[in-house]
């Protein structure tokens, strides 16, 4: 069976809907499937629904993103991690208001991410950004509103070549804390919903995870022993991005500890690597059907 539990939709920052990504797994023959959209379950009831249709067993999930700190690391600083929820009642009034006050506040982040990248602009003089360009980013999302919205449109404006050198060149630069969701209160949110949380991409050296504290996995694993476990239900073991030695050590780890082990592409559709993670079948039995 192939396996791919993280992949992304245009209700976050995929390229492809949920019809495209159903379509697309069924060719590919993927068995079991869930779409983790960032801070979003918006496209969750119709995912369901789509995937039934396809006969692909499904799974709901979310993308959360947490501001957490360790006294031994960067001098106690924060850094954000990702984690995943799997299975949340769809329904549950907690949840979909938190999710509702975090796609407000990416809103009024990304208004004052353009401000900083108007005041770069005029630094370069570059023509800068008016409500028009905002408005148009706004139209081109489904879902919540991100940094790689504003990208996108840096590139189809051809300011930039790429989405990767918009952040190089201004994203990160111009950047804007993101909403203050804390690791107690996630977990909460998703256990109290009836769901499991599970770390994302834990050593993913190009993404978002404990990279940022230390790129030593014994130190990686410490970390999680000492300050995440009871909060946590899962690791996710197998990655796009994953070395195989990063595999290997997780593995080990989460069954010493009795955790979940999930895995997924962190597909976006740009490239389209869904699916193409070696993920053993066994996964799948941690799940109720």
């Amino acid at each position: 069976m192939i396996i791919d539990l993280h992949v992304h939709s245009k209700c976050s920052d995929g390229k492809f809907s949920v019809n495209e990504i159903m379509a697309e797994a069924k060719r590919l023959g993927i068995g079991f499937l869930s779409i983790t959209d960032h801070d979003s379950i918006a496209c969750q009831a119709h995912a369901v629904n789509a995937a039934k249709n396809v006969g692909i067993r499904y799974m709901c999930g979310v993308e959360l993103n947490v501001t957490f700190s360790h006294p031994k690391f960067r001098e106690g600083k924060s850094v954000s991690l990702d984690f995943l929820g799997y299975n949340c009642d769809l329904n549950d009034e907690a949840l979909t208001g938190k999710l509702a006050l975090m796609a407000k506040y990416r809103q009024e982040r990304a208004s004052k991410i353009l401000k900083n990248l108007n005041d770069e602009f005029e630094k370069e003089g570059t023509a800068k950004l008016t409500e028009g360009d905002f408005a148009e980013i706004e139209a081109s999302v489904d879902g919540v509103l991100g940094r790689p919205h504003i990208a996108d449109y840096l590139v189809t404006k051809r300011v930039v070549q790429s989405r990767q050198e918009a952040f190089d060149k201004y994203l990160v630069k111009c950047d804007v804390p993101k909403y203050p969701l804390y690791l107690e209160d996630a977990s909460k949110l998703v256990r109290d919903a009836g769901g499991r949380l599970v770390l994302a991409h834990p050593n993913d050296p190009h993404g978002t995870s404990l990279t940022a504290l230390t790129k030593q996995l014994p130190e990686q694993t410490a970390i999680i022993a000492d300050s995440l476990l009871p909060f946590l239900d899962g690791v996710e073991c197998w990655h796009s991005r994953n070395e195989p030695s990063t595999t290997k050590h997780y593995v080990e780890f989460a069954k010493a500890h009795g955790l979940l082990m999930t895995g997924g592409s962190d597909c976006h559709q740009e490239p389209l690597v869904m699916g193409t993670v070696q993920i053993p079948d066994w996964v799948a039995t941690q799940f109720p059907e």
